[in-house]
């Protein structure tokens, strides 16, 4: 079988859309490498003593991408997140004489996503990455260059503040994957339940429609919290979503959290830094924030703000003991509706010492 979606089309089209950037043949490009390659062990350390989370898969390793580069590292862990539901379709497509055009504009689509996706992220830890083969392509902390430069010329961010700290966020989310000894392989069967439930007949797609007709008229759209895929779930799905999205948020807020406070003393401009990125986040014309809805991405944006604002909730109630509840057991982990109501969470793990 062909597939249900052209990923070479995809690569392709997400190589154009990703546009190109002066700063990619820029001659400050070649500091990049030893730059991050040095500061993720620093920030490794700083966030051991930060947060008390050891990688137990040894030193993480540092890599300087461009956005094609980017595009085709996530061109894999899309292929894999999206497995269950293409398996499906391409069963359904098998006989369908239009299936090859189908297929290219799947890819397309998809091709589109990833290429503006590209022009925008600065670094990832991406454990979908992760896989029996190609041994050297696992655990990695990835760096876009060119988005990277582009922002320290245009905002006169000192480089090796600014690298410092971006290597203190992603190493925090390698810390929360690699030293939770349960996090990735729960976090992997949210993502599976999710997506192996999905119906792949277009048509159901259409059933949906009223239930979300009746939800918006009583106030909640059900784009806010996970794009297209809140539209289609089912009540089972939506459980699982709101763990998903619960998790997530948790894990952004940290992640922006400790990168802020565990390079403190060397990173002055921390709070400049995450003024304009915050204020980056939140730009852009209406089209591009529809994109964002649809997407679900809006509701990623989200996700920072407020497992920020659960962090600080929490540690006011109980400090950084009481926090480190939530990495004892996926039990402990809080739902949407619990990082948006903090006081429902500590009121469900707080457990106050015997007198």
């Amino acid at each position: 079988m062909a597939g249900a979606i052209d990923w070479t089309v995809a690569e392709r089209v997400a190589g154009r859309a990703s546009g190109t950037d002066p700063f990619a043949d820029s001659y400050h490009y070649a500091s990049l490498a030893p730059d991050f390659d040095r500061l993720t062990a620093i920030a490794e350390d700083q966030v051991a003593e930060a947060t008390g989370l050891q990688s137990l898969s040894g030193p993480g390793r540092a890599r300087v991408t461009d956005r094609q580069g980017w595009v085709h590292a996530n061109i894999a862990s899309f292929q894999r997140l999206l497995r269950p539901v293409t398996d499906r379709l391409d069963e359904r497509l098998a006989s369908n004489p239009f299936a090859p055009f189908a297929r290219r504009i799947a890819g397309a689509e998809v091709g589109v996503l990833l290429g503006w996706m590209s022009s925008r992220v600065l670094g990832q830890y991406d454990l979908l990455v992760i896989e029996d083969e190609d041994p050297e392509d696992q655990d990695i902390v990835y760096f876009v260059g060119p988005n990277i430069l582009g922002l320290e010329k245009r905002f006169a961010f000192p480089p090796e503040e600014f690298r410092h700290w971006l290597a203190l966020h992603e190493v925090t989310h390698r810390a929360q994957f690699t030293g939770i000894p349960w996090m990735r392989e729960h976090f992997l069967s949210l993502v599976q339940q999710t997506v192996g439930a999905v119906d792949a007949d277009p048509k159901a797609f259409l059933e949906t429609i009223s239930r979300a007709a009746g939800e918006i008229r009583s106030g909640n759209n059900p784009l806010d919290d996970g794009g297209v895929m809140a539209l289609v779930a089912s009540s089972e799905q939506r459980a699982v979503l709101e763990q998903m999205s619960g998790l997530m948020s948790l894990l952004e807020g940290h992640g922006d959290v400790t990168m802020d406070r565990a390079g403190a003393d060397e990173i002055p401009n921390a709070a400049r830094f995450g003024q304009v990125l915050r204020q980056r986040r939140q730009q852009g014309n209406p089209l591009v924030k529809l994109l964002q809805k649809v997407m679900g991405l809006e509701a990623k944006m989200k996700q920072y703000e407020q497992g920020e604002r659960f962090i600080e909730a929490v540690e006011d109630a109980g400090g950084t003991t009481l926090l480190e509840r939530a990495w004892e057991d996926p039990a402990n982990l809080p739902t949407i509706r619990e990082i948006r109501d903090p006081a429902t969470w500590i009121a469900r793990v707080h457990q106050p010492t015997a007198a």
